[in-house]
């Protein structure tokens, strides 16, 4: 055998020794996963209260040190939990927007695993090696409203240098404290992200932020460089194509940005969209299956021998993604025929208590839109878009909604019925039509961008398909993903 082949059978041994043990452990995960899930947790409008408990376990718990290391504006407690007795510390922070929970039940996913009596031989290495540290919940103030700013009206994320909000301070002192070898930011991202040019969401999407304006690239940004492409290719066996590569920008008031800049490697992790994933379930899986895998790596140090251009290879997040996509729909206006797409969005509206929300859908853009994308695409060719009628017989309450049939009031032709008696409890409408006030009058109908997307598609003259707040029903099977209409009063 020659010296070549001697080189090229070495190579390939050392690299089989430097792979194989992360990504077997990630196959478990994965398969695995129902057995850590934090059920308590299943929802996105997660409060401060519901972690509470969850964090006296850990307080209970020998193996953990968890540490009371601050107070939101209106006085909830900022938790540390830490575990493990290597000299790399690993800190994870989450919900530093208080609408943005994904990661945070996955973090409770991790402690549930890293707790558990499986895996030992992996979670001795990782405890060996790593000294890991859970912020789970950075703006409890604004996840008890589900809103992105702090109390203080502020994005904590903006909040790096001046250091006004005590949460803020909070984050820089522990990780001043700990001085980080890595930093793991954790975020949701808008589900209409999409890698770009392609009609999959960014269902997750990762950034080694940059440190100065010219974006240059020391060991500390590469090292999280190349953990991310480690879990790039771990997350591409399970949402192939749906990882995007956020904007590396340079941020100067910016946690992330500044975290990497005072010498911590840091990785931006944001969870976007996910087809029917609603409360983001799923994509709480791959951030579980995503940072665990992360932490193994830094643990084996496998990840200094990934290549650090295949950073680049992970295309860029785009925004071209509708709830609701419609090609070609027929438009008459002033005695014209004219040939449109519609792209359709259904923004959240949050209930009083901020544990629920329904929809009020709006049409976002319309003309040509060749280049965007839908979670739903309708091809609607041949079809003419029809406005929806008032039902001529008032009825008394929304119980009596019940007596009738939405699919044969939508097939006449029918999108919106009165109601004499409105109970100010009733935000939407449960049934495909929008109820009406007795008095309120209905709008002429014209497609506007802004307006809500209500109205009937026919064929030949005959009404097969209706869109109601923005959801597609079929006429003829009742197929649809309809969640609520409007109420007008």
């Amino acid at each position: 055998m020659t010296i070549k082949y001697l080189y090229v059978l070495l190579f390939i041994i050392i690299s089989t020794q430097l792979y194989a043990q992360p990504v077997d452990i990630t196959n478990s995960l994965y398969e695995t996963y129902d057995s850590y899930n934090e059920t308590t947790l299943n929802k996105r409008r997660i409060k401060h209260q519901e972690l509470v408990p969850l964090i006296k376990k850990y307080r209970n718990n020998s193996k953990f040190d968890v540490t009371n290391v601050g107070n939101s504006i209106e006085g909830r407690t900022l938790s540390l939990i830490s575990i493990g007795r290597g000299e790399t510390d690993v800190f994870l922070w989450s919900q530093m927007h208080g609408n943005e929970p994904t990661a945070t039940q996955a973090i409770f996913d991790i402690l549930n695993f890293l707790n558990s009596d499986d895996f030992k031989d992996e979670k001795e290495e990782i405890f060996k090696n790593l000294r890991l540290h859970f912020l789970p919940m950075l703006n409890p103030d604004g996840a008890e409203v589900f809103k992105r700013r702090n109390t203080l009206g502020v994005d904590i994320n903006r909040d790096a240098l001046r250091l006004q909000s005590p949460e803020s301070k909070t984050l820089k002192r522990v990780r001043d404290s700990l001085s980080a070898n890595f930093g793991f930011n954790l975020h949701d991202q808008s589900t209409y992200y999409n890698a770009e040019r392609t009609n999959k969401p960014a269902t997750i999407s990762y950034l080694a932020p940059a440190y100065n304006y010219e974006k240059d690239i020391n060991e500390v940004r590469g090292n999280a460089m190349k953990v991310i492409v480690f879990m790039n290719n771990i997350i591409q066996k399970y949402a192939p194509g749906q990882v995007g590569r956020y904007n590396d920008d340079f941020e100067p008031r910016a946690f992330g940005d500044n975290i990497q800049k005072w010498g911590t490697s840091t990785i931006l992790i944001e969870s976007g969209g996910y087809p029917g994933d609603v409360e983001k379930q799923q994509i709480r899986k791959l951030n579980y299956v995503s940072i665990l895998s992360a932490i193994y790596t830094i643990a084996k140090g496998n990840y200094k021998d990934i290549a650090l251009e295949d950073y680049e290879k992970i295309p860029e997040n785009d925004r071209k993604l509708f709830d609701l996509k419609i090609e070609g729909i027929s438009y008459e206006l002033m005695g014209s025929e004219y040939i449109l797409d519609l792209g359709i969005q259904r923004p959240e509206v949050d209930m009083e208590g901020h544990n629920d929300f329904w929809y009020s859908s709006r049409i976002i853009d319309q003309g040509d839109l060749s280049t965007y994308y839908g979670y739903k695409t309708f091809d609607a060719t041949g079809y003419i878009i029809k406005s929806g009628k008032v039902y001529p017989n008032t009825v008394k309450s929304i119980k009596e909604l019940n007596k009738l049939n939405p699919m044969e009031l939508l097939k006449s032709g029918y999108t919106y019925i009165r109601v004499e008696q409105l109970e100010k409890n009733i935000l939407n409408s449960p049934i495909p039509l929008h109820i009406i006030s007795s008095t309120y009058k209905v709008p002429k109908f014209n497609l506007s961008v802004g307006k809500n997307p209500t109205f009937l598609l026919t064929k030949d003259q005959k009404i097969e398909k209706a869109v109601v707040n923005g959801f597609l029903i079929d006429l003829e099977t009742g197929n649809s993903d309809f969640v609520n209409a409007m109420i007008y009063k």
